[in-house]
């Protein structure tokens, strides 16, 4: 058998399902082997990821690829259908990376470790099923049952008001996905044909009236996720209880989860409802920035800050979709990759930081930089990542949304000027919010009661080497961006032209132009 022919994206999703079903049976008393045996696992399945990308993924291709197609339930049409282009392979790559950090960053984990890893290895399986799977109904069961893992890992390993934040996350995240069955079931039953393949699906030619409803109500259960105002609140209570390893989940793939789901749904198979929907995307990720900016800038608990400008920056995503450019569209995705590897980063060293201090409060801390000398290093430069300082991937990925936005020809002048300078002001609050957030922490006087009953340790070279890895492809993306955009070029390249067939051909042919009002919900900042 060739090495294209073998079923890599099915080896890969299940190999650490099963590899976690045998954890159970290693003898283990103080999870020192068992913890082994899971970062063996997440390295392994993150080589069979690179191995199956070098040998098997065309750059050029724009379709998918790599596709696999088993009958599972015939009677309803239900098929084990696994495939990757350019918009999932890239964030597969992303879920083996951070998961296989993510474990190994579990290290203190003493409580309950076998049923930990397990749910651990669940999860990183699951979050690739979600990436690849190319089945309506399929997408819903890996998407539900992704669910899971989080659910348990908050509650039981998280903070004192775990319980309330694990509930809130499943029933807003559960809430949504009601709205995700719903479209899927109408999609698939739509027209003469019953198929709940996602390419057969995209073909069919739904109403203007029915793509509105069904976007609406996928914006509405991939916004939980992404997160969009006001769908968002779940967020910083889940992150203010999560431990260091599932905040590196949550902020590096979770996140990403809800906007691959709604380029993949909603801009690739409703476009026409995209075209209707895209100012209020634009004006939702203005509101994202600014707004999450706003309020990372008022916390004091270090948790909730870093979860507020997740959320903010998750705000350029929504407007490099909606920008109808083949750059604005890049730099959306560029910004989930981005965004994955700083958000994982930012919030290990605050899982570090408070094992050593024992509190998330800014004003307790202060001096701390006196003592931990290799964790001011290491946060300054994630901190200088999330700011997109130029030579960073959150540089690159930011302008490229920001000029893909300003060089759009569907929106009047004027609208893309007010978004622009809007958007330009969450710009200016993030290095406020995390230098002022540095310096609380690291410089100062020290906090004679911190001190005091806590002898602060610098970092040891297991958090140094995460770190590490970590900032190597960020900053390598910072300078040559092309290392992670020539993966999706081609599908990005693709789907823009596509979006672009959809839109009035007034707005298309004069630059002057814009999107044609035909819509009382669409604001007036496009011209007729």
């Amino acid at each position: 058998m060739n090495a294209t022919d073998f079923p890599w994206l099915t080896a890969i999703i299940l190999f650490p399902l099963v590899a976690g079903l045998f954890i159970p049976l290693i003898p283990d008393k103080d999870g020192k082997t068992v913890r082994w045996y899971a970062l063996i696992v997440g390295l392994i399945d993150f080589v069979l990821i690179i191995y199956a990308f070098y040998t098997s993924y065309d750059l050029a291709e724009p379709g998918l690829q790599m596709v696999e197609s088993y009958p599972w339930i015939p009677d309803l049409d239900l098929n084990w259908s696994v495939g990757v282009d350019g918009l999932s392979m890239p964030l597969v790559i992303l879920t083996g990376f951070i998961s296989t950090l993510a474990i190994m960053a579990a290290w203190p984990v003493t409580l309950k470790p076998k049923l930990f890893y397990f749910l651990m290895l669940a999860m990183y399986g699951g979050q690739i099923a979600v990436f690849a799977v190319q089945d309506m109904l399929l997408f819903f069961l890996v998407w539900e049952l992704e669910l899971v893992p989080v659910y348990l890992i908050l509650s039981i390993w998280g903070g004192k008001k775990r319980l309330y934040a694990a509930t809130k996350f499943i029933l807003y995240t559960a809430g949504g996905s009601l709205f995700i069955l719903a479209a899927a079931l109408t999609m698939a039953f739509y027209g003469d044909t019953v198929t709940f393949d996602m390419t057969a699906i995209a073909a069919k030619d739904f109403g203007l009236g029915l793509q509105l409803l069904l976007y609406a109500g996928f914006l509405i259960a991939y916004g939980v996720k992404l997160p969009i105002f006001p769908l968002h609140t779940w967020l910083p209570d889940a992150h203010g209880e999560a431990t260091a390893p599932a905040h590196m989940l949550l902020a590096g793939i979770l996140l990403k989860m809800g906007g691959y789901a709604l380029i993949r749904m909603n801009v690739g198979m409703l476009p026409d409802a995209h075209v209707k929907f895209a100012p209020v995307l634009i004006i939702l990720g203005v509101v994202n920035i600014i707004y999450a900016a706003l309020t990372s800038f008022a916390q004091r608990n270090l948790k909730r800050k870093i979860a507020y400008s997740s959320i903010s920056h998750m705000g350029f995503v929504l407007i490099g979709m909606a920008s109808f450019t083949e750059l604005g569209m890049s730099g959306a995705v560029l910004q989930m990759i981005s965004h994955g590897l700083i958000g994982a980063s930012l919030f290990f060293m605050v899982g570090a930081t408070y094992d050593r201090t024992h509190t998330l409060m800014l004003d307790e801390m202060g001096g701390v930089g006196k003592k931990m000398k290799k964790a001011f290093a290491m946060w300054t430069a994630c901190s200088l990542a999330s700011l997109a300082l130029p030579g960073m991937s959150g540089f690159v990925a930011e302008l490229m949304v920001f000029v893909g936005f300003a060089t759009s020809d569907a929106y009047s002048t004027t609208f893309r000027v007010i978004v622009v300078l809007l958007a330009a002001v969450g710009v200016i609050l993030t290095p406020i919010y995390l230098l002022s957030m540095l310096r609380e922490i690291f410089y100062g006087e020290e906090n004679p009661n911190l001190v005091a009953h806590e002898k602060l340790v610098d970092v040891e070279p297991r958090e140094v080497f995460i770190i590490g890895a970590l900032l190597i492809p960020i900053i390598g993306i910072g300078f040559y961006p092309k290392i992670a955009t020539q993966i999706y070029d081609a599908t990005t390249t693709q789907l823009t032209a596509m979006l672009r067939s959809h839109l009035p051909n007034a707005a298309v042919a004069n630059p002057e132009e814009s999107l044609a009002l035909t819509s009382p919900s669409i604001p007036p900042a496009l011209k007729r």
